[in-house]
């Protein structure tokens, strides 16, 4: 993490400025497919008949970007206007959007650069094959999330957070890990910013914001009410509030002015929700600080080359073993 960091950021080089604007190169050569990616995220919010379309268009986007409104109502067994409604949950004004979407999508994946498939981890699965598994599942989380961030509501976000003169973040359980860890970061570069995982603390400190602060909530269900309680107390006293969530349609997006879409891999006895989830709320919270850093650089790289050597002394020295 940036406990290391020293030197990342370099005059015109902010470490995860690709992530950032979402255009960079997702490790291991795989391309993001952003359709696929929010179908996966929005599928445990959608109704059966939204489903059938959902999976219709990103399992053969070419044959479903030929079709009408009718036709694909008839292919899905669904109506038109669940199919305009399906359109209108993936982000696309109107159907017409949503064909050219797909007409798009079903070049790119002609050309060979389609995203690669997640596979269940099995009971008596081989370490080798649980490494493999876990291995791939999160690069097709990052690569998701990527796809799925919206940049402008990320860059609204590290503009607010770098004008702040206070930033309080909410998390619970795996979530509160990543607020910790947003915390500590906004720390180390001269932010004054607290985690709170206990939720009395959380509303308690929320009523004292107010216009000029932020608030961040992190919570991959949208739905968990204690953090909902003390952002919604933030957002009622006029601070800017930021929600990272992977159901961006869940309750806690009420209280929320940007929004910060993360997506997970399928969740299984043997790989929970908590798991990809972490992994795609740090990538997040990781974009967010980056953008934050660039936008405050003159007095971001002083103050954390400072606490970089503050805690310098606090490494022990390497030492070479004795020959035997």
């Amino acid at each position: 993490m940036i406990e290391d960091a020293k030197g990342i950021f370099t005059d015109g080089a902010g470490a995860g400025a690709g992530a950032a604007d979402g255009g960079g190169a997702v490790a291991g050569g795989a391309v993001p497919d952003p359709l696929a990616a929010k179908v996966r995220t929005l599928a445990p919010s959608m109704t059966r008949s939204v489903q059938r379309v959902a999976e219709a268009v990103t399992a053969d986007p070419a044959a479903c970007a030929a079709l009408t409104v009718t036709g694909l109502a008839e292919r899905t067994g669904t109506s038109e206007a669940t199919v305009v409604r399906t359109a209108r949950l993936l982000g696309y004004p109107g159907y017409r959007d949503l064909r050219l979407a797909l007409a798009a999508l079903a070049a790119q994946r002609a050309s060979g650069r389609s995203p690669s498939v997640t596979s269940d981890i099995a009971v008596d699965d081989p370490v080798e094959a649980v490494v493999a598994k876990l291995a791939r599942d999160e690069q097709q989380t990052l690569a998701d999330t990527a796809a799925a961030l919206d940049t402008a509501q990320l860059a609204a976000a590290a503009a607010a957070v770098a004008a702040a003169r206070r930033t309080d973040v909410y998390g619970i359980g795996a979530s509160g890990l990543v607020a910790q860890d947003l915390a500590q970061k906004l720390l180390r570069i001269g932010f004054v910013a607290h985690a709170h995982s206990d939720p009395h603390v959380a509303v308690t400190g929320a009523v004292q914001l107010r216009s000029g602060d932020v608030a961040v909530a992190i919570t991959h269900s949208g739905a968990t009410a204690d953090v909902i309680e003390p952002l919604r107390a933030a957002f009622e006293r006029g601070a800017t509030t930021i929600v990272v969530t992977g159901r961006p349609d869940g309750p806690v997006t009420r209280y929320a002015d940007h929004v910060l879409t993360t997506s997970t891999a399928r969740e299984s006895d043997l790989r929970p929700a908590a798991m990809s989830s972490r992994t795609s709320q740090l990538l997040v919270v990781d974009c967010l600080f980056t953008c934050v850093t660039q936008r405050a650089y003159e007095t971001a790289a002083p103050a954390l080359s400072a606490s970089y050597e503050a805690l310098a002394h606090r490494r022990t020295p390497r030492q070479r073993t004795a020959p035997r």
